[in-house]
């Protein structure tokens, strides 16, 4: 069952590459990150978000069970979709 999950993120990621998206992050400890980006690739295990920071764009990658633990909230800019909102 947990694999149809990540498929389906992936899948879902898959039809945003190319589009913006804002990323909002736990990075534990009270520590949360917020980056806007460029949705640039989608590989097996993870997807890479093209960040514009205040020196040079950087790449960030996370993985889908990110967002299956809600570690990693991603929403696309133009029509703010949510990407891993499961319904039970």
């Amino acid at each position: 069952m947990g694999d149809n999950i990540l498929e389906q993120i992936k899948s879902d990621l898959e039809s945003f590459v190319g589009k913006e998206v804002s990323l909002k992050a736990n990075q534990g400890r009270r520590k949360i990150i917020k980056k806007e980006g460029v949705l640039e690739e989608t590989y097996s295990n993870v997807f890479v978000v093209k960040v514009e920071e205040d020196r040079a764009p950087r790449k960030v990658s996370y993985s889908y069970a990110d967002i299956l633990t809600e570690t990693v909230e991603v929403q696309i800019k133009n029509n703010n979709t949510k990407i891993g909102c499961v319904s039970v």
